[in-house]
């Protein structure tokens, strides 16, 4: 059932813009080509004619729509589709300790007076 629907709403898709294409955007339309000849349906009926079919083309959409969204099929199955789950959890550490005081810096300590290195050893023979 959720098919006809969907194939149903395509068409009325293909129609809509079918419709909007024969319109102009300022209100033209199929009436400027029949301006000159006095046609069965007339000037003035031509672009409510259309506006109706555009009004209810949309209208269709809208309620396709709905009834495909009630009669799609569910998509329970009986697996997880998660792949690799985590069988331990670990937690952090504790964030509530307090931050350390702050000390004042010590002064620069004169640098100990170095000592030579002793001599290398003379090589015995």
């Amino acid at each position: 059932m959720s098919v006809l629907f969907i194939v149903l709403t395509l068409l009325v898709a293909i129609l809509l813009i079918g419709v909007v294409l024969i319109q102009k955007s300022k209100g033209g339309g199929l009436s400027s080509t029949f301006a000159g000849s006095n046609q069965i349906m007339g000037v003035r009926r031509t672009n409510n004619f259309i506006e109706k079919v555009t009004w209810t083309l949309a209208g269709a959409i809208a309620l396709l729509s709905v009834l495909c969204t009630y009669t799609m099929p569910d998509a329970i199955t009986s697996q997880s589709r998660v792949k690799g789950t985590a069988t331990e959890q670990t937690t952090g550490g504790n964030y509530d300790t307090p931050a350390p005081a702050t000390q004042t810096p010590a002064p620069a300590a004169k640098p100990a007076a170095t000592t030579p290195a002793p001599a290398p050893a003379a090589p015995a023979k």
